[in-house]
């Protein structure tokens, strides 16, 4: 078990890996880009990536207050889903108006990984593996998408 300082700082310390791992891979628009902290450009959707004590996900996540807009964003998602699906090359669970840890309703598609720690330096590499592809396939996916998102800010 680890002190909330050092479970702190071990996250830290991945996603700082993670950072400095995926730091020379350029945006599908061939840019620089931070990609622990992805901005979409659209208020309330955010690409996610968490990992914990037993699992990782990694997840698109509509947030907008309104419920009704979120839903709106949801559908926008769902006419794209065939594009999304070819960009990951893999279905992602896609769940409308649940809860967040903070018990805010938000709406996300995702895709989990369970068996691995982010307190397992062990399990790092198939952290890694799990997270790059997969959020490189989100930008290129958003590369051309998020302009379908852009009339409903």
């Amino acid at each position: 078990m680890y002190s909330k300082e050092q479970s702190s700082q071990l996250r830290q310390t991945f996603w700082t890996t993670f950072g400095q791992y995926i730091a020379p891979q350029l945006s599908a628009d061939g840019l620089k880009i931070n990609w622990i902290n992805y901005k979409t450009g659209i208020k309330h959707v955010n690409f996610k990536m968490l990992a914990e004590s037993r699992s990782a996900i990694i997840a698109i996540e509509l947030s907008h207050p309104d419920a009704g807009i979120q839903e709106l964003f949801f559908e926008q998602f769902k006419e794209l889903r065939l594009v999304l699906a070819d960009a990951l090359n893999e279905d992602w669970e896609w769940e409308l108006h649940t809860t967040d840890v903070n018990g805010k309703t938000i709406s996300r598609i995702y895709k989990d990984m369970d068996g691995v720690s982010i307190f397992n330096r062990n399990d790092w590499p198939a952290l890694i593996s799990f997270f790059k592809p997969r959020v490189i396939a989100l930008d290129d996916f958003w590369s051309t998408a998020r302009y379908s998102f852009e009339a409903l800010q």
